[in-house]
């Protein structure tokens, strides 16, 4: 069946369903059942046992199983056993932590499905896209993704950009009526299809095909989704690892020639340096990274903050520059109508945030003081305000006879001041029923309806204005920007009657709008225009001419409590807050003095037309506030600052913001006020629009890299100690000091568990008070390469001291007393670690509980190790005397006190200077 070809009734016939009641919820329940959940099935989902068979043909897991079945074919069935046990259960936690990774970035994917209109049981609903089922009624506005095939049942202007599908670039214009003949996609101007966005007016549409049997679907079935690549920082240490282990070969190639020459057995000193090959090089860094990253994203996500793409999460870490938006982001985004000057004369209005919204509110006191003449023209701009409006009013299913408001911030805000003064918004639509419109658009900035009109009471003083018989017009009502309008505008309702806009007339105006707007006011003007009943071309050219201005309407968005704070953090953490707006110049300043924000003069997007590139270049060093600007200039401020060497975070809501969200290094959506087309282009969606959620993103993007970095200076030191003791040992006849399955079991708890709890070490607490670093730096950068030298050297000297002494008293398990020794310096260690500068004993040992789990973990484990006949078997280890064990601890917890005394050396220069 081709839908494109059925009249509007027809489909609905073939579909069951109603344009005005929609769907009820047991018919959706049922055909859910049938079609299925409306989402593309994922292709590349990585399988459970394909991960698992990844650990396990890691090339340094083959190694150990060769390894394991040699010791078997030479009749050690001991050490065979125990390799295959130790490779089973680090193939298992790698397993686990690539699962649970999985499993985060799975759950994270969930919670980014869109949010549609749909009507169901007589009533609009927001509903998650995925519910949709064929005959669904769903309603399409500029900048929603189309989220499943449909059939157009309404269209006002609705325009929608298929270039995804069709590869045509230009937007296409939908219609209603049915088509002849057979028609390709591009051509069937009467469907929409999932995945293209509205990028125009408005309209409705009945679901016909969902999920898989998209057009979109349908393409995702014939082609293998492309697996997303490493980020930055998986890379570096992708080859980080693989130049460390032809290091360690070299080494270990040396440490099994000298334990030849020293007479040692050919199969030990394979196994040997098999296990130091392991111990050394830290193979599970790269699941460490995952699973800071995907952990770090849920814990965003406790912040309102939710992560699509997993690098941003690395990347956060090193923003330098926030460009963000005014409105809803920095400011609460509750717009409330304040003042509106008409006829004359200035009325404020009461703050009223919380008035129930009735139609038989009682009178307003601001109107006692109003006159005969001035009331009735308030009565025409309440109009207005009322029906040139996409908002709406809704039964509050939780109070009879209250309504809610549901839309755009700055509309509903016009239809609650129009309810509160008494002008009843549904009663006003009733009476003048839309007839045309001219949606919003960015570049005009104006929005244009057209009525039908009735006379009404309170509308007397409109209807007289009429030029001609009210049957043969219409009224169109226009709203939007002051200086749009005042271009468009040759008239002005006064006081009497209505008279030429004079140049003084004009000064004036403006001069009330900056008076209001340096207050922090948004000022949008109305007009009005009587028009013939069939206009020459619907277009903003033949009908935003020759207007009628009625007035203007100051409101307000205070900036948000919360949002000061955050800008000062910013600027603490070396980032610079950039604001860029839409808004009047005069009121984006006003915010930014309010919220501390650098108070250079704003650059309008006027200005911007005007420069060059090198003067843009110059600009962007100094300029923090920029109005009144298009998404062009957006992304031509995202460029340059980049071209700088800035690392941006850029926030943005609308269709066309999407260039500059993939521009920038973090796009950040509003996940609130943001169109579908943002979210999609965005590395991040601010749940609840707020500034401050973006701070707090940039601080956990720090603790990340941070913990990474933390994690690698931890097991190569360690590793290091390990292979210069080994080293050391045949410098001086001694015997190889580690047997193949104490340095294997080391590995285990170190660059395991321990490992694991390193991964989410809080933040410390300066992590905000200094300036990001950059995303390109050497992981052995500031002080990681120098300490990992003379830590591994340290250590390594302390164990071979231990176990030099051990064997020259002649004790028959000085290898205990290395082992041991090595295995409690690794739990020492890792606490000196967790800061690069606070001492433990600031910070107190239960500041990251997990990890202090791990040490009580793996502290319990080695002394099984040490004191349990079964482990003693496996590990051929001897039970230590206390004064043994105390020997063990003391010579491991060196380490620990170097750190410490490393870091308050540290802090004391720090001071000093």
């Amino acid at each position: 069946m081709e839908w494109y070809q059925l009249h509007p009734e027809e489909v609905l016939h073939h579909l069951d369903a109603s344009l005005d009641q929609g769907l009820s919820h047991a018919e959706v329940t049922l055909r859910q059942q049938t079609y299925g959940l409306n989402e593309l099935i994922e292709q590349d989902r990585e399988s459970p046992w394909h991960m698992l068979w990844k650990q396990l043909t890691a090339t340094m897991v083959l190694i150990l199983i060769v390894a394991s079945v040699l010791s078997g074919l030479l009749g050690d069935l001991k050490d065979a056993l125990a390799i295959l046990a130790i490779v089973i259960f680090n193939a298992g936690l790698g397993f686990f932590q690539d699962y649970q990774a999985e499993q985060a970035i799975s759950a994270l994917k969930k919670l980014a499905v869109p949010r549609v209109r749909v009507r169901r049981q007589e009533s609009w609903q927001a509903v998650g896209a995925q519910s949709l089922v064929p005959g669904d009624i769903i309603a399409l506005e500029a900048g929603n993704l189309v989220p499943a095939d449909c059939r157009v049942m309404d269209s006002a202007s609705l325009r929608v950009q298929e270039a995804s599908l069709t590869g045509e670039s230009e937007p296409v214009n939908k219609i209603v009526d049915a088509l002849a003949d057979q028609h390709p996609l591009a051509e069937r101007y009467n469907m929409v299809y999932m995945g293209t966005a509205v990028t125009y007016g408005r309209g409705q549409a009945v679901v016909t095909h969902t999920g898989m049997k998209t057009e979109l679907g349908q393409i995702a079935a014939a082609i293998q989704t492309a697996k997303p690549s490493p980020t930055l920082l998986q890379q570096r240490l992708d080859r980080f690892g693989q130049q460390l282990a032809i290091a360690i070969t070299i080494l270990i190639l040396i440490i099994f020639l000298l334990g030849l020459w020293q007479g040692e057995n050919l199969r030990f000193m394979f196994l040997t340096a098999v296990s130091l090959g392991v111990a050394a090089v830290p193979e599970g860094l790269p699941a460490i990274v995952t699973i800071a990253l995907a952990l770090g994203a849920q814990r965003m996500l406790k912040h309102q903050a939710l992560i699509r793409k997993l690098p941003a999460v690395e990347t956060l870490g090193s923003v330098t520059v926030i460009c963000s938006d005014k409105t809803g982001t920095l400011t609460e985004n509750r717009m409330a109508v304040t003042d509106l000057v008409f006829a004359g004369t200035e009325m404020s209005i009461p703050a009223t945030p919380n008035m129930p919204l009735t139609p038989t509110l009682p009178p307003n006191p601001c109107l006692q003081s109003l006159q005969s003449n001035q009331q009735s023209v308030l009565d025409v701009m309440l109009t207005g305000l009322a029906l040139c409006n996409d908002a709406c009013l809704e039964s509050d299913p939780d109070q009879l006879n209250h309504y809610r408001l549901l839309g755009d911030p700055t509309e509903t805000a016009l239809l609650a001041a129009a309810a509160q003064l008494g002008s009843w918004p549904p009663q006003f639509r009733q009476h003048l029923p839309r007839h045309q419109e001219l949606p919003f658009d960015a570049n005009r900035k104006l929005m244009s309806t057209v009525h039908r009109f009735q006379t009404m009471p309170g509308l007397e003083a409109l209807a007289q204005s009429a030029p001609a018989p009210l049957s043969s017009l219409n009224l169109m009502f226009t709203k939007g920007a002051l200086d749009r309008l005042l271009d468009q505008s040759s008239h002005i309702w006064g006081a009497d009657l209505i008279e030429p806009l004079s140049a003084a007339k004009r000064q004036e105006i403006s001069q009330i709008h900056d008076r209001l707007a340096a207050d922090g006011k948004r000022i949008l003007g109305l007009a009005l225009r009587w028009l013939p009943q069939s206009p020459n071309g619907l277009s903003p050219q033949n009908l935003e001419q020759d207007l009628v201005l009625v007035g203007l309407v100051a409101m307000i968005d205070p900036p948000r409590p919360e949002a000061k704070d955050a800008v000062f953090l910013c600027q603490t953490a070396g980032i610079r807050p950039v604001m860029i707006t839409g808004d009047h110049p005069i009121t984006a300043k006003a915010i930014a003095q309010q919220l501390n924000i650098a108070s250079s003069l704003p650059l309008t997007g006027q200005d911007l037309d005007k420069i060059n590139e090198a003067e843009l270049l110059e600009a962007v060093q100094h300029v923090s506030i920029y109005a009144r600007v298009s998404p062009q200039h957006k992304l031509a401020i995202v460029r340059t600052l980049q071209h700088q060497g800035q690392i941006v975070a850029m926030t943005g809501d609308g269709i066309n913001d999407a260039p500059a969200l993939k521009q920038a290094n973090i796009g950040v959506a509003m996940g609130i006020t943001g169109t579908d087309v943002a979210k999609q282009a965005a590395d991040m969606i601010l749940l609840n629009d707020d500034f401050s959620t973006i701070v707090e993103a940039v601080r956990e993007g720090r603790v990340i890299y941070d913990n990474i970095r933390k994690f690698i200076k931890y097991t190569l030191s360690g590793n290091c100690g390990e292979l210069w003791v080994i080293l050391m040992a045949p410098l001086v006849n001694m015997p190889i000091p580690l047997l193949p399955l104490q340095i294997l079991w080391i590995n285990l708890l170190a660059d395991g568990l321990l490992a694991i709890g390193l991964s989410v070490e809080p933040a410390e607490r300066n992590i905000m008070r200094r300036s990001p670093y950059s995303p390109t730096e050497n992981l052995f950068s500031r002080g990681v390469g120098r300490d990992i030298a003379w830590i591994g050297l340290l250590l390594g000297c302390l164990f071979f001291g231990v176990g030099y002494w051990g064997w020259q008293t002649g004790l028959a398990h000085w290898q205990t007393l290395i082992f041991s020794t090595l295995a409690f310096s690794r739990i020492f260690l890792v606490q000196a670690i967790r800061s690069e500068q606070e001492s433990l004993f600031k910070m107190g040992v239960i500041s990251n509980r997990p990890l202090l789990g791990t040490v009580l973990l793996t502290t319990g484990l080695q002394l099984l190790v040490l004191y349990h006949p079964m482990f003693q078997k496996i590990f051929e280890t001897q039970p230590l005397s206390m004064v043994e064990l105390l020997l063990c601890l003391g010579v491991a917890s060196l380490g620990f006190w170097a750190v410490e005394l490393q870091k308050w050396r540290m802090r004391r220069t720090s001071r000093l200077g």
